[in-house]
Order: structure tokens, then sequence, then C-alpha cells
């Protein structure tokens, strides 16, 4: 927007930025969507004092790129808001990674009194360029300005990478002439206490840690997100499914609703289209309102609309494939397809995961398998987790029964336990499918939804590999054990398990991730063996013992044994138990002081001899009156009002009373009497 005509000169301004989240039903994505659509700022605002011509926008094209030779294109626009008249150059300079000039153009571009014009520079070849990869993400620096006489009036920066790739018919996917496997994870645009009003370093962290696990890959789930997460794919190395948020609610007849989606695609190219890290434009997601369409031909047929979309994205870059996610009926349309395929959530078992996606290889030439996963309640454990052919393992105090689970989404557990499985799994198939070109689990961080009331946090999707504020969970470690070669690691597994129970004598099994060639587990002293990591020797790829525990506490220590990896360890403290608790019958709190000021106020569920209930989950409710604050609407395992025991337990943060006040903090279940816990403060 420009505002020079409403700018005073001679004193202060006031700038004002109103924003409407009203819902519209003429805008994507729909209000079916199973993610929350903030109000509000969520994106940096900037008032900026340029010269009355200026460089707007700058287009980067890279139409030939290999090993010899590489050659980029940009496409210059001017802004001429007060309609001058004149001579100007443009001037574009491509500056190595070596901070050494490599590449210049200027053109001469005449101004005629319109508010816009361009110019078009082809810079010289590059010879033998550096390439960008995930393993190597090596940027160019072009610099454009615009000068007039010998004056310098303005310049635009901006990043380039060469590469090229290839989505093969069948698969799989080559990245500058060599098989790459994308290893990927989605990422929504959230975080607690920001909702999508996220900080850049918060965007920058989130990407780093999923470059830190491995990955090279992420879907932009379902939107286009941050300026700063494509720089950051960019630097980092991660390889971009840019999506347009046509998100579920069907093919509405209004023109206004189509126009915008018309435009909201051609911004999003034009905007995004210069990132060397997207690889691919997605049209959408669940496009058929969750009902599959025939085979249509009609005009106003989901299937014609996407053809629409894919001749704008073609029209506007046609260097980059479309892509979709679950409409069957339109995956002829575009270019790169996914059908849903939740093997051991949704339906059917995990280890049924190499068929199901051998099926969808044989009946789509492009498959790229987005989303899978399973819930996990943060803290949440079993020793008998659902088995890979979905039977219920009832065992610990009583005899082992197998029975069969429907719906595992509906019936199952929610621990990290069935989820680190179930992944473990997933990994283990697909790392080994010579053809596949990739998979992308759901999601990487817990986030919040208007949906789902009935999870153990309310209103959370919890498929994250993190929690909602940046905490790993368990699964994180099964990723980096499988695709991370450096730093070594060792991870035992959990450290949110510190007290396990079970017959006296009965083994328990004890995990470890890492990417060491060789662990060895010590249990109170004792050696239990070294193991060899074997990819195919699932779970946890071999690193497994069974401890005897004692009664008690007990310490674990997994050390890496293999040349270079010494020194490398990982330590845990469990307390374990033989006596069998009963149901609960009351409620137990305490608090205790966390890093930083804050208080942890834990309820424990406890049966009628005052004994922890670990295998307890009921639903624990917080309140408090008084002084100082709790922390209850932030969607995370101790920020939440209303939460689901895990293990027995449930937490919340307190921002302690000040002086001479006290805080009153009350836990209650559906079944149980409540406790009650005082707090002065200090």
């Amino acid at each position: 927007l420009d505002v020079t005509p409403l700018v005073r000169r001679d004193g202060p301004n006031d700038v004002l930025v109103r924003v409407d989240n009203t819902d519209d039903p003429e805008l994507i994505p729909s209000h079916r969507s199973d993610f929350t659509i903030y109000g509000g700022l969520t994106r940096d605002v900037w008032l900026e004092v340029v010269p009355p011509v200026r460089v707007s926008r700058v287009d980067v094209r890279t139409p030939e790129v290999s090993r010899d030779r590489a050659r980029a294109t940009a496409r210059v626009v001017l802004a001429n808001p007060e309609r001058l008249r004149g001579e100007y150059a443009v001037d574009a300079v491509l500056t190595g990674p070596d901070g050494r000039d490599v590449r210049a153009r200027t053109r001469a571009v005449a101004l005629t009194g319109d508010t816009v014009a361009e110019a078009l520079l082809e810079l010289p070849a590059v010879r033998a360029p550096r390439l960008w990869s995930p393993a190597s993400p090596t940027l160019y620096r072009l610099t454009v300005a615009l000068s007039r006489g010998r004056e310098e009036t303005y310049a635009w920066y901006q990043h380039v990478g060469f590469r090229w790739f290839e989505f093969r018919a069948n698969g799989p996917f080559y990245l500058n002439g060599e098989r790459l496997l994308l290893r990927g994870t989605h990422r929504h645009e959230e975080h607690a206490g920001y909702g999508a009003a996220v900080p850049n370093e918060i965007h920058r962290r989130d990407l780093e840690m999923i470059k830190a696990m491995g990955a090279n890959f992420v879907r932009l789930a379902h939107y286009p997100q941050d300026p700063e997460v494509y720089r950051a794919a960019d630097s980092l190395g991660l390889l971009l499914w840019d999506e347009l948020p046509w998100d579920r609610g069907g093919l509405p007849s209004s023109a206004a609703w189509r126009e915008n989606t018309r435009r909201l695609l051609r911004e999003q190219i034009a905007q995004n289209a210069r990132h060397p890290s997207i690889i691919l434009w997605s049209l959408g997601n669940e496009v058929a309102d969750l009902v599959e369409e025939p085979n249509s031909g009609r005009p106003d047929s989901l299937r014609a609309f996407l053809g629409e979309l894919k001749a704008i994205a073609r029209e506007l870059d046609p260097s980059r494939p479309t892509a979709m996610r679950k409409f069957d009926a339109g995956a002829d349309v575009v270019d790169v397809y996914s059908p849903s395929i939740w093997a051991g959530w949704y339906r059917g078992v995990y280890r049924g995961y190499e068929q199901a996606i051998a099926e969808a290889h044989a009946k789509f030439p492009r498959f790229f398998h987005m989303e899978y996963g399973a819930d996990a309640h943060f803290g949440r454990h079993t020793e008998t987790p659902i088995s890979g052919e979905g039977l219920r393992i009832d065992a610990g105090f009583e005899e082992a029964v197998g029975k069969p689970v429907a719906n595992i989404a509906r019936e199952g557990d929610w621990s990290e336990s069935y989820q680190t499985d179930l992944l473990d799994w997933h990994l283990s198939v697909s790392e080994r499918q010579d053809w596949l070109t990739g998979n992308a689990q759901w999601v990487f961080k817990d986030f919040a939804t208007p949906l789902r009331p009935e999870n153990p946090i309310p209103y959370v999707n919890q498929k994250g590999l993190l929690t909602r504020d940046g905490t790993p969970k368990d699964a994180y470690y099964v990723f980096k054990s499988y695709w991370t070669a450096s730093p070594k690691f060792a991870y035992i597994v959990s450290h949110t398990w510190t007290e396990r129970a079970g017959p006296a004598g009965r083994p328990r099994s004890v995990r470890v991730y890492s990417n060491c060639a060789t662990v060895e587990l010590t249990a109170n002293g004792a050696s239990l063996g070294v193991r060899r990591r074997v990819r195919d020797d699932f779970p946890a790829q071999g690193l497994r013992w069974d401890v005897a525990f004692a009664q008690g506490p007990n310490a674990l220590v997994a050390r890496c044994t293999g040349d270079g990896e010494r020194g490398v360890a990982d330590s845990l403290a469990v307390r374990y138990t033989s006596q069998q608790a009963g149901r609960p019958q009351g409620v137990r709190l305490t608090s205790r002081p966390l890093p930083g000021g804050r208080l942890l106020v834990e309820a424990t569920l406890v049966d009628a001899q005052g004994r922890p209930s670990l295998d307890a989950s009921d639903r624990i409710y917080f309140d408090h009156s008084g002084g100082g604050r709790l922390l209850a609407d932030m969607g995370t395992p101790t920020g939440s009002r209303a939460i689901e025991a895990a293990n027995g337990r449930a937490a919340i943060e307190l921002e302690p009373p000040r002086r001479g006040e006290r805080a009153v903090i009350v836990a209650r279940t559906q079944e149980l009497n409540g406790a009650r816990i005082i707090i002065d403060g200090r």
C-alpha cells in the first residue's frame, strides 16, 4: 500500500493496521478444516521509506542447470507510482558462495509515465556451478540495483540456488541426477502461546530441528507459510511441498470463491517461486468434502476446476510439477499424487504398510506418500502396546491375552509406546524400497484444532513428534536413529517413563534409539550385553534388552562402543515396583519449582492405600483462584486445564502469587473427590 499522500512530513504519524477474521465462505480454507484458522496479525508489518522509482519484485528463474553450466534470468518489476519519466539502468550481479562476483548484466529502462515497468535480464552462464541440495545447500546472491546517471537509487537482494530434479514415473525421485529418497514430515504454522503469530526464531528453530532429525523434505500444511520458513528451508537444505489452502469444503458454486482461489494460487506462486527449496505446488488437500467425486467431465466438477488450477500453475511456473493429496478422482490431473494411507491408525494395522504402498505404487504413476503416523499423549507409556497385527496384549500382573482392536485411533491407548512402534515399522519399510519416491510423517509438532475435544489434550491434534511447545517425544529420536549419521547419540526409552510396575522377576523391555553402530546397556552397574544396530531388526533396529528390574531405584546407562563413538552415552533412573496398585480412589497434589520461577503442580491418581495408579488415564480438571496465574490454555502437557493422565499423572504450570497473596489450585476428575493445594507467595 502506498501511503505517501497520507504521511505528514512535519510531524509524527500514527499507522494503524486492522485485520478482520470474520468467517468468509468465499475464501479458502474451508471452515471444515481440522486446524485452527487464526485471526490477528500473523506476519511482520513494515513501513518502508522508498524512492519514487523502486524495484518492487524480482522473479528469478534458472532455465538451464547441469553440473557443467547454469544460467539464471531475472524479470525485474519497477514501481513508478508518481508516473515519472526518464532513463534508468538496472544492474544484476550474481555473487558466488565464496563472496566473489561471478556474473553481471546491465539493462537500460525508459520510464514512459506508466506506474509499472519491467526489464528482463539474462545473466551469462555460470561454469561448473556449485549445486544446491539437502547435503550442500549452496546459495548464490543476486543483487539488483536501480540507478539514474551515476546515482544508485534502490537495491534488491535475494538468493539463488542451482538445482534440477525429476519425479520419475513409478519412482523414485532424482535431484541433480542422483536418486534421493525423500524423507519428510509436515509442519503447521503455530506454537503454544503464539497461535499463528510465530516469531522468526521459532520458525527457524522448527526447521532446524526437522533438519537435525535427518529429514530432507517438509510438506507445508495446508497453506503458504511465513517468508522466514522459505528462507530457512533454502539455507538449511529442506525440499518443500507448498500447498494452496484449498482444504475440504468441496467446490462451492460461487464465482467469487473460484476467482479468490485462482487469485490466491497466483499470489502464492508469485511470492514463493524464487525459492530453490520448493519442488511442488500442491493444489489442495481432501478437497472432495471427504467423499470421492465420480470421474466427471462436467464443467462445474472438481476435476475441471482442478484442471484450471493446474493450468495457472503451469503458466506461471512450468518448472515445477503440481501435486495433491486424497482426491483419487483427480489423481490423473495433477503430476504427483498421494492417496490416503494410514496403516495402523485410521485403518488396518501397521504391518500392512508395505502392501499398501505397493498397491498405491501400481495404481498411481507418480506416487508420493503424504501422511502416516499415530497420536501420542506425551508421557504415556505401556508395557504392552498394541501389536503390529492390531492385537491388544493385556499383560502385566495377568497372563497375556490377544484381543483384536477394530479401530486403533478410537480404541488405542494413545501411548508413545505405540506411536514409536508404528513409526519404527514404517521407516523400516520405506528405507528398503528402491522404487519409492519417499513419504512424510504426519505431523512434526502437535497443533490446535477447532475439532477433537475428546482428545487427551482437548482440541489438540497429538500426532506430533514434538509437543505444541516444541518438546520432543520419543518418536523424534526414532527418526534420528534412522536418518542421521552424526552427531552420534543414544537415547534410552523413555525419559518420561521413570516409574514402572510388574510382577517380581518378570523382565521388562528397554530400548535405545541411537545412530551408533553398537551400544552396551548396563543396569545397576551390570552389563546386559552389547547390541549391534541392524536397520531391519524391528523394533529399535535391534537395540533392545530384557531387564529384570530390582525393586526400588534402578540406574540404566547406554554407551556407544564402536570406533569413534566411545564417550556417547545416556542414562536413566527408573523406580520399579512389583506391588499391584488398585483402581484410583483419590487425587494427590504436590508442587515443585521449575527453572525460570514457575511452579509445577502435579496431580497423581492413587489407590486406597495411596499408591500411584500407573495405568490410570482419567481426565483431570485443574482450577485456580487467588493470586498467580495458571498456564491453562496452551494445549501442552503442562499447560492445559483439562487433560488426561499419562501413567497416572497430570501437571500444570503456575506463575506463583506475589508476596502476601496465595493461590488455591484444585484438581478434580469426573469420578473421584478432588484435591486442593494452597501456595503462598514469597
